[in-house]
């Protein structure tokens, strides 16, 4: 579990978090030399070097708070009331103008390259070359050191940059909500991600987005609605994707300009000392620093992965731009927790079977190699290197191959990864079928027969005499292997084996996960102003693996409602507005 640090520091007012102000990305990389000083740079238009464009945010109309994470705020030093403060929400909903120093008041937004499943595409920008594929709608305002650790704020919602593509800069209520709500309940599933910091509404403005007609099983938006727009921070290390080193290595290959190859090498380094600094000598030469970042970030790649199928996660979009280089969750569009177990959950009409549930592993091995061919220009005069680096683009499916078993076993209660017994389930959970987290949930308490389990099927399986009888033989199957491989004190043979094993599963089988049925009342009660369902999806989901009161059992620990099946904007969705 996520363990609650004291912090140093004491953050009150705005002022306050100006003394810690430290903009390392944009003091050390390259500004683009064709943008405006003062950052009033919102038409679309070709970027062609520089690792970022200073822009301004556009400020929502009559900002209105909604909520914060209490927990990051603790963990930043911040007090709770300066969420609510003037200048704080004047900030944080896109007025930079009044930024004591020595803030900055203007942010900044970068570019990046777009792979679909480890295939290069440009024409989805609109000059079809490109230099125009990046931050359309969110942009970096601030950067600081806080409790020894560095941190990014990005405002997301905060309008247009030159890699807007011809749209609003603007995000909408409802996708704020899933965002701000999904961050911070994986970061207390133990995932890395993103965190939520903030989250405001516009009282007033509002824009339009394509959408669903209520209780529609359409796969396509049918109409368009006004939507209130929203502002949410997120904060991580930094901000840099696998999409944006591919896009300098992109450069330096075809020697786009004079500078291609020096802007790759920039890029990495400081890729390098912002989020692999614990792990890799600062004294190494570039080339062994290289081939050090891609073992690393295959290390927490496939870790990643793996724990997003254990909690039951997919991201929808795992394109090679929604794959953060530092080896965490980004981007929480068109994602989703899955409820009745398939294989091929899919969330996003528009992801298709390669960024499914399980086969996460197969894209984030496109997303690895897309990573490694954008590291290869700087290793192109040692074949030694190259041939190395090489070594470790091929070694990623082993890895995540070991990963993805040991994290089987751990949801099983196993030491070791038995293959035989996983595919039987697998066939089980896809015949009957099963709610994802009911059912580790319901196995984690080691249940003797399969009544228990019960609570986690779907259709009227338990009236099948043949069916129940293969998952009472494998139930057989998984206490035999827990008795006969796990070591004696967690083999369940006796009460204080079984109370061990017991906990150890319910550490990595969480009892609640985010559903998109819990989300769509909160964010449908937030455009009428009221926000009792976030706040209280705030406090259940950052407590994701707790038994909670019976109230919330009830409400919250149940089967996905029949009449929610294939509707639109509940069982899948068409974009992230």
């Amino acid at each position: 579990m996520n363990a609650k640090k004291k912090p140093s520091q004491s953050i009150e007012k705005l002022e306050d978090l100006a003394r810690l102000a430290d903009y390392s990305f944009i003091d050390t990389l390259n500004s683009d030399p064709d943008a405006t000083k003062d950052g009033v740079d919102h038409a679309p238009r070709q970027v062609f070097s520089g690792h970022y464009v200073p822009v301004n945010p556009t400020p929502i109309e009559n900002p209105q708070y909604i909520a914060h994470s209490k927990t990051f705020f603790h963990e930043l030093g911040f007090a709770d009331s300066l969420a609510k403060s003037p200048d704080f929400i004047r900030m944080f909903t896109g007025d930079l103008s009044t930024l004591p120093k020595p803030m900055r008041r203007v942010g900044w937004a970068t570019g990046y390259a777009l792979s679909i499943y480890g295939s290069e595409y440009y024409q989805q920008c609109p000059f079809n070359t490109g230099n125009g594929y990046g931050d359309g709608r969110a942009m970096s305002i601030f950067e600081s050191v806080m409790n020894g650790k560095r941190w990014e704020m990005q405002l997301k919602g905060g309008g247009r940059t030159p890699y807007c593509r011809g749209a609003d800069g603007r995000a909408v209520l409802r996708s704020s909500v899933r965002e701000f709500l999904a961050q911070e309940h994986m970061h207390a599933l133990d995932i890395p991600t993103s965190r939520s910091l903030s989250l405001y509404t516009s009282k007033t403005e509002t824009v339009q987005r394509p959408w669903f007609n209520q209780g529609s099983y359409s796969k396509d938006p049918e109409v368009m609605i006004d939507e209130a727009v929203a502002i949410s921070t997120r904060v991580a290390p930094s901000f840099i994707r696998v999409g944006q080193v591919e896009l300098f290595g992109r450069r330096a290959r075809k020697n786009e300009h004079p500078k291609a190859m020096e802007e790759l090498e920039k890029i990495v380094l400081h890729l390098i000392d912002r989020e692999y600094n614990d792990v890799i000598d600062p004294t190494l030469s570039t080339q062994d620093k290289v081939l050090n970042l891609a073992k690393a970030f295959s290390s927490r790649l496939t870790t990643l992965v793996a724990n997003w199928i254990c909690v039951g996660y997919c991201q929808g979009n795992f394109n090679s731009d929604n794959c953060p280089a530092g080896g965490f969750t980004l981007d929480y569009g068109p994602f989703g927790f899955i409820d009745m177990f398939d294989p091929k959950y899919q969330p996003w009409t528009g992801g298709g079977v390669h960024f499914s549930f399980l086969n996460q592993p197969q894209a984030a091995e496109r997303n690895f190699g897309v990573f490694c061919l954008a590291l290869s220009p700087l290793l192109k005069t040692n074949k030694d290197a190259l041939r190395t680096l090489e070594e470790i683009r091929n070694s990623f499916t082993k890895i995540m191959q070991t990963q993805i078993n040991q994290m089987w076993a751990s949801k099983l209660g196993l030491d070791t990864f038995d293959a035989t017994l996983y595919n039987e389930l697998v066939m089980l959970m896809v015949e009957t079928p099963i709610d994802y987290t009911i059912f580790f949930r319901e196995l984690s308490n080691l249940p003797e027969e399969i009544a228990p389990l019960i609570e986690s099927f779907y259709d009227d399986t338990f009236y099948n005499e043949k069916t129940m009888q293969k998952w009472s033989l494998w139930l057989d199957k998984w206490q035999s292997l827990i008795q006969t491989t796990n070591p004696v004190d967690i083999n369940a043979t006796t009460p204080a084996s079984r109370e061990s094993l017991s906990k150890k599963m319910k550490r990595v089988n969480p009892k609640y996960t985010l559903r998109e049925w819990h989300l769509v009342p909160a964010y449908k009660q937030a455009t009428h102003g009221d926000y009792t369902l976030i706040k209280e999806l705030q406090e259940v989901m950052t407590k994701p693996y707790d038994e909670q009161s019976k109230e919330i059992e009830e409400k919250y620990y149940r089967l996905k409602p029949n009449e929610f099946f294939d509707i639109a904007g509940i069982s899948h969705v068409s974009c992230s507005s």
